[in-house]
This record gives structure tokens, sequence and C-alpha cells, in this order.
């Protein structure tokens, strides 16, 4: 039932944001753009980002994707992150990133090449204490560099602060 839940409201959050795309390719800076990609979020993810935290980490073969819940004993979180970023990883692996379209209004960086890269990305889901994480790989120096683009794209519109550049 919460899978058919999830797709029914990623349906209506492709209906609502078809005209808005057309018009609009780039994000509006500020406060607007942000709270919608909160609240696009909360729909597309399944749960709360006000209870959660999310990290977006470049590495020199790739990156991390880690969401956790802020509460260590708010398993419901926990267990609704965990299964949101194996369902994002299996879906990417398939080369289907509508679930960031439907976040951001707009295409991420990155997201064409990873498409034309897919047999040379690793997705890994991750479970952890709190939640989970995607560990993301390529041996590809053009895969990696789709995957940092896209991931410092994560981070600039989710506000992380996490580092830009691969330590």
């Amino acid at each position: 039932m919460k899978t058919f839940v999830r797709i029914a409201a990623l349906a209506g959050l492709a209906t609502a944001l078809t005209a808005p795309l057309s018009a609009q390719t780039t994000p509006t800076p500020g406060a607007d753009h942000h709270a919608a990609v909160n609240e696009r979020g909360d729909h597309v993810m399944g749960f709360d980002h006000d209870k959660t935290t999310h990290h977006f980490r470049l590495t020199k073969a790739g990156g991390v994707i880690e969401v956790s819940a802020n509460n260590p004993k708010d398993t419901a979180t926990r267990d609704a992150i965990r299964q949101h970023l194996s369902q994002i990883a299996h879906m990417f692996a398939d080369g289907d990133f509508n679930a960031p379209m439907l976040i951001h209004a707009q295409v991420p960086p990155g997201v064409p090449v990873m498409k034309t890269k897919l047999k040379l990305i690793q997705w890994k889901p991750v479970d952890t204490p709190t939640g989970g994480s995607i560990v993301i790989t390529s041996k590809d120096p053009k895969a990696v560099a789709a995957i940092h683009d896209f991931l410092r794209f994560q981070i600039e519109d989710h506000q992380t602060g996490d580092p830009t550049t691969a330590p």
C-alpha cells in the first residue's frame, strides 16, 4: 500500500510540475525556492525533512548520499529513509532520475551524463544506525565528474553546507 501511495504522490507531483517546468528551467533563488524543494521532497521521499539530516559527499570514485533521522529513537523515520534510499538506488541504477526532477523542479546537472554512463556507475544502498546512504562509484572519469556535478547541485539546493570537492 505504501508503494501505491508513493507512486500516486509521484504521479500527482509530476502532473503539478509539468506546467511550471516548461516556463522555468532554473531554480528561483532564495527562501521560496528552498521551501518548495523541502515541501516537494517530503512528498517524494516519504518522510519529513525537519526530522532528518541530509549530506552529500564527494569522493574520488564518486560520492555518497547520506540521510539520517535526527532522533536516534525515531525508528519510523529511520525505516522510511532506508526504504526511500533503497528505492532510489534501484531507480538510478535503472536510469530513472525522475525523483530528483520532481523535488528540484528541474533536471539536476550531471543527470544527462549519468544516463549515458549508466552501466559504468554503481549505486549501493547501505543501512546506517539512524538511516542510510547510497554509495555511488565509477572508474570512468566522465561518470565521476557527472556524479560530482549532481552532488554539488544537491549540496547547494538542499543547503547542506557540505564540501564541494572530493578529499
